[in-house]
């Protein structure tokens, strides 16, 4: 079977590259997988890709730059998504002529505004999955009405939580289409795990707001003080450095915390380390952490909405802390800090528990999802509640307005979304 991905740009840095690119690669060895990146900017991906794996760009900025329907707004793409900046009449012309030539079988949308093309563009003949790497909360109110009309055209949609695919079933109500979560994974280790010996805390990530390293630098100084021949290092770049920088001075901790710059892949820093650390005040999934444990590390984190209490077993394989409380972010690390054996044993447990996270049990779930939408698509019924007794809202046969809705690309339905995003 062929399998197509629709990505914004395979060319960037970014989680959903990263998961797109791990599961496109599980999924080439038994089928033919491409990557059709929207927008290109440089030679070559930032990530190296596997070359079972096509890749081709739509809209290649180097080149179509000047294209003069760069210069008028997008109409299929919802103004309310995050990227409506970078999309245009030039990408909406690209995407509807790639969807109406694909000979996938399958394909797979990995954004909001991908997944609103993929509902309405897609051949009737190719099963359509619709991924979201965020979450429904996180999607402003304009952009989840748009959804809420649109998705109805598509055959499955996960989410990368259970929390969140439940929001989703309760929330949007999409009928006939299955809501079930399909988690990001990270690939099998090549380096011999951590021991737990070195003494050193690692985080990785963008250094943005969210991730709240300005909490973690915090209450890493509590671990130094009592502590100090440990080290917190921070791996990542983003606005918040400089900040940093000032705040790793500020507490006199310029001996103890290190801003490490990028380094892709992590798995050589992560295996250096002996603790994992995210203090983040919101995390869709948490694929940093699910790397942390892999390589040996037990991960302390906060218990932010939505991933990190779906990956971590509080007090087996890391520890949970609320959201912005520098203390008990503090006081978990030293516990780990203090308890070489503890630590020792957590890592050990964290291994066994993120083998869930590998290529393999991905794959076997993803396979599932990619036959049920297929199975669907061939008869024309819903594709099945989601499996191992996941609530599931809403599932009824698909509607001819929905069909409706899913066939048309390029009238009056388009015409009404437009008019409402503008």
């Amino acid at each position: 079977m062929k399998i197509s991905f629709l990505l914004h740009n395979a060319y960037g840095i970014g989680g959903t590259i990263t998961t797109t690119f791990n599961l496109a690669q599980a999924l080439a060895g038994r089928h033919d997988v491409e990557i059709v990146s929207v927008l290109r900017h440089r030679e070559d991906p930032a990530f190296a890709l596997d070359p079972r794996v096509s890749l081709r760009p739509l809209v290649d900025l180097r080149h179509d730059k000047e294209h003069p329907l760069r210069r008028r707004p997008a109409r299929v793409f919802p103004a309310g998504e995050y990227r409506y900046h970078q999309y245009s009449e030039l990408t909406d012309e690209r995407i509807a002529a790639c969807l109406a030539d694909t000979d996938a079988d399958v394909v797979i949308g990995t954004r909001p505004g991908l997944n609103v093309h993929l509902a309405l563009q897609a051949p009737q003949r190719v099963a359509r999955i619709g991924q979201e790497h965020l979450t429904l909360d996180n999607h402003p109110p304009r952009l989840r009405t748009t959804m809420r009309r649109a998705y109805r055209g598509l055959d499955v949609l996960t989410t990368v939580t259970e929390a969140d695919a439940a929001t989703y079933r309760r929330k949007m109500r999409l009928p006939g289409v299955r809501v079930e979560a399909l988690p990001n994974s990270v690939p099998d280790p090549v380096l011999p795990v951590a021991d737990g010996s070195a003494k050193v805390v690692i985080a990785a990530g963008r250094l943005v707001p969210v991730k709240r390293y300005d909490l973690l630098i915090e209450a890493f100084a509590t671990v130094a003080a009592e502590h100090p021949d440990w080290q917190l290092r921070i791996y990542g770049k983003g606005e918040e450095r400089e900040r940093l920088r000032q705040l790793i001075q500020r507490l006199g901790l310029c001996g103890h915390v290190f801003l490490m710059g990028a380094a892709a892949p992590m798995e050589a820093e992560w295996v250096k380390g002996s603790i994992g650390a995210a203090a983040s005040d919101f995390e869709p999934f948490g694929m940093t952490i699910v790397e942390a444990m892999r390589c040996g590390l037990p991960v302390v984190s906060t218990d932010c909405r939505y991933g990190p209490g779906e990956i971590i077993e509080d007090g087996v394989d890391g520890r949970l802390v609320p959201v912005g409380d520098r203390d008990a972010l503090g006081g978990a690390l030293l516990e780990l800090v203090r308890d070489d054996e503890r630590r020792r044993r957590m890592g050990r447990a964290a291994v066994r528990n993120a083998a869930r996270f590998a290529p393999a049990p991905v794959l076997e779930q993803a396979e599932r999802l990619v036959h049920a939408a297929m199975s669907a698509r061939r008869t024309g019924r819903p594709p099945g509640p989601p499996e191992r007794g996941r609530v599931h809202h809403g599932l009824v046969q698909r509607t001819h307005a929905a069909r409706d809705l899913a066939r048309t690309a390029a009238g009056g339905v388009l015409r009404t979304l437009g008019k409402g995003q503008r």
